[in-house]
C-alpha cells in the first residue's frame, strides 16, 4: 500500500467516526477501484448493505462510455432512481476519503438530480 492509499484510509476512517446511516437516513458509500467506481446503500444500525451497484453492474454497464465522469454521472442516476423506488428520499453522503471534485463531484451531483437529499 502507497503513502497515498494510507492518509485516504485514514481520512476515510477519521470521517466514518461522525457519519453512521439508519434505516431511515443510510449511508451512500463511494469507492473508486481500478476497474470502475462502486456504491453502496447502507444501514449501519443493522449492519446490512441494503443494496450496491458499480459501472460495470449489468443496468449500468449499457448505458456508459469510457469516459470517468459521464459514468459517474450515470452510475449516479441509476443509484438515485433506485433508491426513489425503494422509498429512500435521504441519505448521508460518505466520499470514502477521496476529494469532493472530479468523479466524486459529478456523481453526487447525478445523485441529487435524481431527487434524494445527500
Amino acid at each position: 500500500m502507497n503513502k497515498r492509499t494510507k492518509k485516504r484510509i485514514i481520512r476515510h476512517i477519521r470521517l466514518r467516526e461522525k457519519i453512521k446511516g439508519s434505516e431511515n437516513r443510510p449511508r451512500l458509500s463511494l469507492f473508486k477501484g481500478n476497474k470502475g467506481l462502486f456504491a453502496q446503500v447502507i444501514d449501519d444500525e443493522a449492519g446490512k448493505t441494503m443494496f450496491g451497484l458499480a459501472t460495470y453492474s449489468k443496468e449500468v454497464k449499457e448505458q456508459i462510455k469510457n469516459n470517468n465522469k459521464n459514468s459517474a454521472k450515470k452510475l449516479g442516476e441509476i443509484l438515485g432512481k433506485k433508491c426513489l423506488e425503494k422509498g429512500l428520499k435521504e441519505m448521508i453522503f460518505d466520499r470514502g476519503g477521496y476529494k469532493f471534485h472530479g468523479v466524486v463531484k459529478e456523481f453526487a451531483d447525478a445523485v441529487r438530480a435524481s431527487g434524494i437529499k445527500l
